[in-house]
């Protein structure tokens, strides 16, 4: 088992999160949604449900790379094949029992290519040091959006499909915030997409949303909702912080 299939945290209970909305010094990590079901998780307003974070897995590395098409590797301009992803992030920040775009918020973006393999990293079943495909970051602006083209990620074992992300601020130390968590998708979605090569050659996937552990910490509060574009498909995750 890879120690990406540890869970790390956990959704908060409705308790909790009424104390943490009222506690100062508490961050809170929360995704923007027009709904209104009742039986949705505690909300600072109308718009923002908790979200839960999870765990940030052996396979991040900083490398600052600034950039907003992640799919090929710098030092040799390959482009990993794979469906095209546009993943857009809307950040806000909650307060006042607002939503308002959080600008200058640094958001990373890292996952394995379609054949399950991570750059810049050693593993049992793969050897990437040096190349950085798949791997970067953007700055919002002052509409808080940070946008990404890339890949449908593949799959590898023990895992389901996944992407992961870090939010982080530009403030100080004091002011400053982390938070780290990932993205998941439709199990029948990537059925149809990995049917189709380069995905195909790496056979069926051993494991679906539901039987995976890090998904099991909330991770249907983080499924993406997709459309099919023209070139490929499209995706926007909206998330809020109150680090009030």
């Amino acid at each position: 088992m890879d120690l990406d299939d540890i869970p790390v945290g956990r959704v908060l209970s409705r308790r909790e999160a009424l104390a943490f909305l009222g506690a100062s010094s508490t961050l809170l990590f929360l995704g923007c949604s027009s709904s209104a079901d009742a039986t949705a998780p505690i909300t600072a307003n109308s718009s923002c449900l908790v979200r839960p974070e999870l765990t940030e897995g052996p396979y991040y590395v900083d490398e600052e790379l600034n950039r907003s098409d992640i799919r090929s590797d710098p030092s040799s301009g390959a482009v990993q094949d794979g469906a095209l992803l546009a993943l857009t992030f809307n950040v806000s920040s909650a307060g006042s029992n607002v939503c308002t775009p959080l600008a200058n918020a640094v958001v990373d973006v890292w996952h394995c290519n379609a054949l399950g393999v991570y750059s810049d990293v050693s593993d049992p079943g793969f050897r990437t040091a040096g190349q950085k495909f798949l791997r970067g970051y953007q700055v919002t602006g002052s509409d808080g959006v940070a946008r990404f083209t890339t890949i449908y990620p593949g799959w590898y074992q023990g895992r389901a499909v996944h992407i992961h992300f870090k939010v982080r601020s530009s403030g100080s130390s004091s002011s400053a915030y982390e938070f780290t968590s990932q993205l998941f998708f439709d199990d029948s979605l990537t059925d149809q997409v990995h049917a189709q090569q380069p995905y195909a050659s790496n056979g069926q996937r051993d494991l679906r949303n539901a039987q995976d552990g890090i998904y099991q910490q909330g991770g249907s509060q983080l499924v993406l909702n997709v459309s099919q574009i023209d070139q490929g498909y499209a995706a926007t995750f909206d998330v809020a912080l109150d680090n009030s």
